[in-house]
C-alpha cells in the first residue's frame, strides 16, 4: 500500500452523504457507484491517503431534488429525519470498526492509528429542531455548527442569499456559544456571517472556504472569460470569505479550511477550466498573509462534495495526491513542521483544545 508522508485532518467530507447517495463508501474509488463519478473519496482512499482526522459532515438540502438527503423546506420533521439518517451512517460505521466519532460527552478513542477519527460537523442547521435540542446533538459528537447551506433556512440565510440571521438563528448562535462549540461560516451570506460575529464571541471557523479576493474577478459573477459557477447579482462570489473575515477567525484562533472544488479556486470561478496546485497554494498563503501566521489555515478539502475528482485541482484525483499539495508547500519555501501544520497540526490544534474544554 502506498505510505504518505503526512497525515492529514480534513475539515470537510461529505461522507454520510455519499452514503446516503448511493456510493459504496467501502470500496476503492474506481468501484464506487452512485453520484458524482468518478470518485475520490471512500473510506478506503481515505485510509490509502493518510486521512487520519477529519470533520465528516451531515449535509440536507431544503427542496433537494435528491430525498435521501433533501427535504421540503420549513419542514421540520422531514428535516430532522434527514440528518438523523446521515447520524445513523456514522453510528453504524462506528459499530462496525470503520471509524471512530470523537467528541460530545464521551470522547472516543482508538489505539489503532489507522483508523479515521470523525467529528461531526452539521452543515445546515434545519435538522436541529429547536435549540434546546443542540445537546443531543452534541452529545452524538457534533463539534461544529454550520447555520445553513446556501439556500436560505430556517436559522439564516445562506450564500445564495443576501438574507440575515433569523431569530430562531440568534437563539441558536447563544446556545453553540454556551455549548462551546464552533461555528462554521462557509456558507453563510455576508449579512449572516457579519450578523453572527456581531452577536457571538465564541470559537469559529471556515471549514470549506476559499479567499473571495483570489476568485472575484470584479464581474459580479458572469465572468466574461468562460462559464462561471456564479450568477450576476446579490450572491456572486458570496461564497467566498473576504479579507476582513478571515483575519477575524484568525483573531479568535480559529482555520480556515481550503477548498480544493477548481472553480473555487480560479478568478472568475470558471467551471471549463481546471486549477493548479499554484492556485491552492495562493490561497493558503493568503490566508497565513492576513492573520500574520501559518496556524490558521489547514485544509477542507470538500472533495465530492457535490462535484467529481475531474473537478479537483491538476495532479489530485484523490487523497494520496494530497502529497503533491505538500511538495509543492515546501517547494514554496515551507517547512516540514509547517506543511505538518497545515496538513493536520492546526486542525488538532483547536478542535483538542474545545474537546479538553467539553
Amino acid at each position: 500500500m502506498h505510505q504518505p508522508r503526512f497525515t492529514w485532518f480534513d475539515a470537510h467530507l461529505d461522507l454520510a452523504y455519499m452514503a446516503v447517495s448511493g456510493r459504496n463508501m467501502h470500496a476503492p474509488p474506481e468501484k464506487a457507484s452512485g453520484n458524482d463519478l468518478p470518485a475520490a473519496i471512500t473510506l478506503p482512499s481515505l485510509a490509502e491517503g493518510g486521512v487520519r482526522h477529519c470533520l465528516a459532515t451531515i449535509f440536507t438540502e431544503p427542496d433537494g431534488d435528491d430525498p435521501s438527503y433533501g427535504f421540503p423546506a420549513g419542514d421540520i420533521e422531514a428535516a430532522a429525519a434527514a440528518g438523523r439518517r446521515q447520524l445513523d451512517v456514522y453510528r453504524r460505521w462506528s459499530d462496525e470498526g470503520k471509524l471512530v466519532v470523537v467528541g460530545g460527552r464521551q470522547v472516543a478513542t482508538s489505539e489503532n492509528s489507522e483508523i479515521l477519527h470523525a467529528r461531526i460537523l452539521i452543515e445546515g442547521a434545519d435538522p436541529i429542531r429547536n435549540p434546546g435540542e443542540l445537546t443531543e446533538w452534541i452529545d452524538a459528537g457534533v463539534a461544529a455548527i454550520g447555520l445553513v447551506w446556501g439556500k436560505p433556512g430556517r436559522y439564516a440565510g445562506g450564500n445564495m442569499t443576501d438574507l440575515g440571521l433569523t431569530a430562531l438563528g440568534k437563539d441558536l448562535v447563544r446556545a453553540i456559544d454556551d455549548a462551546g462549540i464552533f461555528h462554521d461560516l462557509s456558507h453563510l451570506s455576508d449579512r449572516a456571517t457579519d450578523e453572527l460575529l456581531a452577536a457571538s464571541a465564541g470559537k469559529i471557523i471556515a471549514s470549506h472556504s476559499n479567499c473571495r479576493a483570489l476568485v472575484d474577478d470584479g464581474s459580479g459573477g458572469g465572468s466574461a472569460a468562460g462559464t462561471s459557477v456564479y450568477t450576476r447579482g446579490v450572491p456572486a462570489f458570496q461564497r467566498h470569505l473576504r479579507d476582513e473575515v478571515i483575519r477575524e477567525i484568525g483573531g479568535r484562533g480559529g482555520v480556515v479550511g481550503i477548498n480544493l472544488y477548481s472553480p473555487f479556486l480560479i478568478r472568475g470561478g470558471l467551471r471549463d477550466s481546471r486549477a493548479g496546485v499554484r492556485e491552492v497554494i495562493a490561497h493558503i498563503e493568503r490566508v497565513c498573509e492576513l492573520t500574520g501566521s501559518k496556524r490558521h489555515v489547514g485544509l477542507g478539502s470538500d472533495m465530492d462534495g457535490g462535484f467529481s475528482a475531474l473537478t479537483l485541482p491538476a495532479g489530485i484525483g484523490r487523497p494520496k495526491d494530497l502529497e503533491v499539495l505538500a511538495t509543492g508547500l515546501m517547494e514554496a519555501g515551507w517547512s516540514r513542521s509547517e506543511v505538518e501544520g497545515f496538513a493536520i497540526g492546526n486542525w488538532s490544534r483547536v478542535m483538542d483544545e474545545r474537546t479538553e474544554k467539553a
